[in-house]
């Protein structure tokens, strides 16, 4: 006897999702469709390989993303191709590629999986999906406003907008964090006893991320540590205030955080991001900032960008704990045929509805099987009605029409009355 071989699993923080999970995802993915559109954004689709030099430029070669945790590989010719780990530079990519930021401003979001050889743990994973926010040609604080205030629209669409604080701080401009630089190194080494193996590394190469370092035994020294809002100038001070008038101005809650910051030269001014306390560690579910410096690396000419992006399986972890969200699950009406006059009208009937009746969700049965199993199909199918049809009401023209999730009598009724009836009363669940 040949040995069975073992099943293929999925990649270890790669999994799937599964049909009863899908529903919740394009919900969400429609309800974030929406609030974009809502406010003059459109889509972009980008690719899900790029060169790797892409991210080399713009993340930069000394990072644990490059070093770590990127999935690259050598095609067929000998290129270099990288598995997207972030979407910004492949949105800024195809705009300085198609001449899109000439005298122009743009709003743009994309969606899709993007890929870190992470260890997984819940809410971070090695595929994981993100929708990403970018704009282009807006210098002033009131595109960073507009930013947030979007974020801010969807987590209430959502239901989760208590869960969530905003936090936000201003990096000002490259030269104000050299000088900020060179004074919080000094700092961290008058405090090298205190700093963990990671912010050893980061001291030469990153120090801006040692103040974003979650070791509790750190807390009381980055607590002392050197603010860069200290060390910003007027017109950065002014950008930051502005931001904070028209938050205020709309009641926008927000905390001020000197130790958000993002450890790439290219991200000035505007910083934010959203947290919650609900998912332990993997508290971050949209982070975003001004990173005007980052067109003139990859080639473009100096401009203004902001973006922001948010983790699709965090948002959903907060759902989760939602008792409410309005997910429509499984379909409207189920076919039941028995006998092979039955099963040629029905189909022919089915097709007929589904022309009348473009957002009716009808699951014909296939296969066959008795009224009894296929009853036991349209009750789990979630249908709120089952059409039924035998080789007698082939025949006659008619169907019987049960309600399942309502005790009354079965009617019988012709096609016009089955489609009639349909249309008079069917509410259709939309996701």
């Amino acid at each position: 006897m040949a040995k069975q071989q073992q099943a293929i699993q999925a990649i270890r923080g790669m999994h799937d999702i599964l049909p009863e999970q899908s529903p919740y995802w394009q919900w969400l993915e429609s309800q974030a469709r929406q609030v974009l559109a809502g406010y003059g954004y459109q889509e972009i689709r980008l690719p899900i390989v790029e060169k790797t030099e892409l991210f080399k430029r713009s993340i930069g070669e000394v990072t644990d993303i490059v070093e770590k945790e990127m999935y690259t590989f050598e095609d067929r010719n000998g290129d270099s191709l990288t598995l997207r780990p972030e979407g910004t530079a492949g949105c800024l990519r195809a705009c300085l590629e198609h001449g899109l930021l000439h005298n122009q401003s743009h709003r743009l979001w994309y969606y899709g999986p993007m890929f870190r050889h992470e260890r997984p743990q819940k809410g971070r994973y090695r595929q994981f999906y993100q929708l990403g926010v970018e704009t282009y040609g807006m210098p002033g604080p009131d595109i960073d406003a507009e930013m947030i205030l979007l974020s801010d629209r969807l987590w209430k669409r959502l239901g989760i907008r208590d869960m969530v604080e905003l936090q936000i701080n201003s990096l000002g401009t490259s030269d104000e964090r050299l000088a900020y630089r060179g004074t919080l190194v000094e700092y961290f080494k008058q405090h090298l006893n205190l700093l963990d193996e990671d912010s050893l590394r980061r001291l030469e190469t990153n120090p801006l991320r040692i103040l974003d370092s979650k070791n509790p035994e750190m807390q009381a020294m980055l607590q002392q540590a050197p603010v860069l809002l200290d060390h910003l100038g007027e017109e950065s001070l002014a950008h930051f205030a502005s931001l904070k008038a028209t938050l205020d101005d709309l009641g926008i809650g927000y905390r001020i955080n000197t130790r958000l910051v993002r450890g790439l030269d290219y991200y000035g001014k505007t910083v934010f991001e959203w947290v919650t306390e609900r998912l332990g560690s993997q508290g971050t579910i949209c982070a975003g900032g001004r990173y005007d410096g980052l067109i003139e690396q990859l080639g473009g000419k100096a401009n203004h960008a902001i973006g922001f992006a948010m983790g699709m399986e965090r948002i959903l972890a907060l759902l989760e704990l939602l008792e409410t969200v309005p997910v429509a699950v499984g379909v409207d009406v189920f076919m039941i045929r028995v006998g092979s006059a039955a099963e040629a009208v029905g189909m022919r009937l089915a097709e007929a509805l589904r022309d009348q009746l473009p957002q009716l969700k009808l699951q014909v049965n296939c296969g066959g099987g008795s009224f009894k199993s296929q009853f036991k199909k349209a009750d789990k199918s979630g249908a709120e009605y089952a059409i039924v049809i035998g080789d007698d009401e082939a025949t006659r023209g008619e169907v019987a029409l049960k309600l399942l999730r309502a005790d009354q009598e079965q009617l019988t009724l012709d096609h016009s009355q089955l489609l009639q009836f349909l249309r008079d009363r069917h509410q259709p669940k939309s996701l």
